[in-house]
Formats: C-alpha cells, structure tokens, sequence
C-alpha cells in the first residue's frame, strides 16, 4: 500500500512533461492559502506557469471565501497565468482546470467524473476537485490569473471532513481504495493543465467547453441554481460560450446565469 503523505519536492519536476508549467516551484510543508501566495508571486514578477503549493492550507477557500479544508495527504496548489485574453475570456479558465481534473481522474485512474458548473469537479456525485480563479486586471488587460486547484487525494473524508461536508464531499483515495503517488498525480495534472490552456488559446474557449460538457451529467436534468439571494428552479440547459449557464425557468422562460450554486433536484 503506498503511503506517500508527504510531498517530495525533489520529485515534482523529475520527468514533467511540460515546457512552462511548473519550471519553477515553490514549495511549504504548511502555507496559508497558495492562492494568496501566488497572487504574491505573481505581483513580484513571476513567470507564467509558475506554481505555488503546499502540503496543508490553514486558510484554504473555496469561492465566495468559503472555507476550504486542506489536510495533508490532498494536492493544494496554485498556477499563474498570464493569458493574453479579455476579463470575460479569462472568467472562462475555471472550465480550463476543470476539464484538465477530469481527464487525468479518467485516463489516469478509470475513475467515472462528472463536471458541475462552474469549478468542480465530482465522483459518484461527490466533490472530489474545487477550483478558484482570482484575476487581477487594470482596466481592460489581464495583468495574471491564479488558478487554484483543490484535489482530494490521498484521505478519507469521514476521518478529516466535518459532518456538514462528508456527505457531499470524496477522495480519491475512497473511490480507488488505496492511495495514489502526490508528486504523480500533479505532474499529470499540471500536463494535462497546460495542454488545455494552450488549447483554449488557440482554438477559443467553446472548444474546451464543448469537453468539458461531456462530462456535465448535471445538464438536462432539474436543477436548482442560487445565485446571490436568488433562487432559480428548472432545466439546466447549457453552458454558453461565454461560461454562463443557461436555465429553462419552470414557467418556460431562459435564463443566462453567470455566477451562482448548482444542486440537483430529485
């Protein structure tokens, strides 16, 4: 059985197939949030790919500054991005991460993934992925994205978990029943992650939202979306180009929404 909880830092590069991501990390038994250090990096000049992780958060968050529980034994890290597209383009990289989670959980591992609108990403309808993109702009141009990525890897969550999150909550370690190699499971994360962002800038982001929707289980089934403190009922529909997602209202009615929390209604 492997045990590997902690991170060897000599062997997140040994072998990385990339040719920016991850050519420079920086590395802390115990960080914050490497979101915030990142954003601190990124500030300072650092180069895109740059990567930011740590094998415990004790301020990791989700969206809307929801508390994000980051034992060791998961894969907490954070990449800047210094992509050359719009604000409204940029919003669209959450999808990027997201994608590049699924396949890897898939090709990697044979785990069945599903993608939930807008940064997770699930296993038998659990969490097992979250992600948050911070922007910092001046004016119209994109000065750096952080994209942070929030992988369950090798705990369980009933054993670290508090009772409001292990129901809706997975790890990877769960769903295969042994635990996985960090340093490997980030290597083929960041590839796969950098592949997608290079596509997504070649080829324009509805060519990976198009991906990522074959893994949207949650589309064309009811749903119910608060965004705010509005509650919308109905049809999850689509995820337009533009990352919004589109509801069929129960009074039949469509709706754009652009920010917001996705459940299924059963």
């Amino acid at each position: 059985m492997f045990l590997f909880q902690k991170i060897s830092v000599d062997k997140l590069q040994e072998g990385l197939q990339t040719k920016r991501f991850g050519r420079s990390i920086f590395f802390r038994r115990e960080v914050g949030s490497t979101n915030d250090w990142a954003k601190e990096l990124a500030r300072r000049g650092a180069e895109e790919g740059t990567v930011a992780i740590g094998e415990t958060q004790t301020g990791g968050r989700g969206r809307l500054d929801r508390k994000w529980i980051s034992p060791r034994g998961g894969l907490w890290f954070s990449v800047v991005l210094r992509p050359r597209m719009s604000p409204s383009e940029a919003v669209g990289l959450v999808f990027v991460a997201g994608l590049a989670v699924a396949e890897v959980l898939q090709e990697e591992f044979g785990l069945k993934v599903e993608t939930k609108w807008p940064n997770d990403v699930l296993i038998n309808g659990r969490k097992v992925c979250g992600i948050l993109a911070e922007m910092n702009t001046k004016g119209r141009t994109v000065n750096f994205v952080v994209l942070g990525l929030g992988v369950n890897a090798n705990f369980l969550v009933e054993k670290v978990f508090p009772e409001s999150l292990k129901k809706a909550a997975t790890s990877v370690e769960k769903e295969l029943g042994q635990k996985v190699q960090l340093e490997e499971l980030f290597k083929a994360v960041l590839e796969k992650l950098e592949s997608s962002y290079d596509q997504c800038a070649e080829r324009g982001l509805a060519f990976l939202l198009a991906k990522w929707k074959k893994h949207a289980a949650f589309l064309g089934r009811k749903v119910e979306v608060r965004s705010g403190s509005e509650k919308l009922l109905g049809v999850a529909l689509d995820v337009d180009d533009d990352g919004a997602l589109v509801l069929r209202l129960e009074d039949g009615s469509t709706r754009r929404v652009l920010a917001g929390d996705v459940s299924l209604r059963l």
